[in-house]
């Protein structure tokens, strides 16, 4: 079975069984108090297993779908049949960073979903296909403006810190997507840039 779809069925029976067993959350959330007092580091990864609500696993799930099984290939190549699952595990880890270390003494903080690991999927994508269309609201837009105006909504809305949604994760996971791709594969900086310089729209 695809990597990516293991992942997705992973996530997708975790967060289910904890939208009815509130000890599940408890046990996987990032809650810096855990990981500082106990020493809990799997949280720096497990907190991606659970999210909020359907709504919020249903977009993750649904976007590591169509772009994870176009990049789990390219990491496979690389870093053999697992890459796919060390690439999305460091999304993980590296887009929770900051935000720990901001709050780790703060025990009022909590965080959960796949959002920064998804994040690096979708932006690794649009590293190699800055023109391909994605749908927005059913709406059609290039990918690279998409990218544009990702990166300016998250760090508007991570300044103005009224949402509670880590917008901070989705910038952190969505450059750890380009460098480690660019990292483990120069050569797609010429391919981005060739193709920025040949618009075309779709795949």
């Amino acid at each position: 079975m695809p990597m990516t779809l293991l992942l997705i069925a992973a996530t997708c029976i975790v967060s289910f069984v904890g939208f009815s067993n509130s000890r599940v959350i408890d046990a996987l959330i990032l809650w810096p108090p855990a990981i500082k007092r106990r020493h809990e580091y799997w949280r720096l990864l497990s907190y991606g297993l659970v999210h909020a609500d359907g709504q919020h696993l249903l977009f993750n799930m649904i976007t590591l779908f169509f772009f994870g099984r176009y990049m789990e290939g390219l990491y496979a190549q690389y870093l053999g049949m697992f890459g796919f699952a060390l690439f999305y595990a460091g999304g993980l880890l590296v887009s929770i960073l900051p935000s720990w270390w901001i709050n780790r003494d703060n025990g009022t903080y909590r965080s959960l979903g796949a959002s920064g690991a998804v994040s690096a999927v979708l932006f690794a994508f649009i590293l190699l296909q800055p023109w391909a269309m994605i749908f927005v609201f059913f709406l059609p837009v290039p990918a690279i403006l998409y990218a544009v105006a990702y990166v300016a909504y998250s760090i508007y809305s991570d300044h103005r810190g009224a949402s509670p949604i880590n917008h901070s994760a989705h910038m952190w996971g969505a450059a750890y997507g380009v460098l480690f791709t660019v990292f483990m594969e120069p050569r797609v900086v010429l391919v981005f840039v060739d193709q920025l310089k040949h618009p075309h729209f779709g795949m």
